[in-house]
């Protein structure tokens, strides 16, 4: 990450792991490795150009981990860190957050079969 000056940790967290697509990814490699495709699956509306971005930033940041293996042809696959499943409590959190919000707000969420949204 670059030399950035932060004012508290929380601006330094949401800096991080914050924007739309980071929290999805995130959610999404929650309790297995996984490779570009099906994070693509599981992530509606995300394009490939965002998805591989999001993915190269997490990783710079030691939160998702990279693993290349030397096959042709090429497979790689993504897992979370140590740091990266620290982050889950905090995520699992949220969604509940969100769950009962939309509950006592009725507010409809549309599931699809491809979403990770549970």
């Amino acid at each position: 990450m670059e030399a950035k000056k932060y004012s508290c940790y929380f601006q330094l967290a949401t800096d991080i792991i914050g924007g739309k697509w980071k929290s999805m990814v995130l959610w999404a490699l929650k309790k297995d490795i996984k490779r570009n495709g099906e994070l693509k699956r599981l992530i509606p509306n995300i394009s490939q150009k965002m998805l591989t971005q999001q993915l190269r930033e997490l990783e710079d940041v030691g939160i998702v981990q990279r693993i290349v293996y030397p096959v042709i042809p090429p497979k790689v696959e993504y897992k979370l860190t140590e740091n990266g499943k620290k982050l889950i409590p905090i995520l699992e959190q949220l969604h509940d957050w969100g769950k009962e919000y939309a509950q006592s707000s009725n507010i409809n969420i549309v599931k699809s079969a491809n979403c990770v949204i549970d």
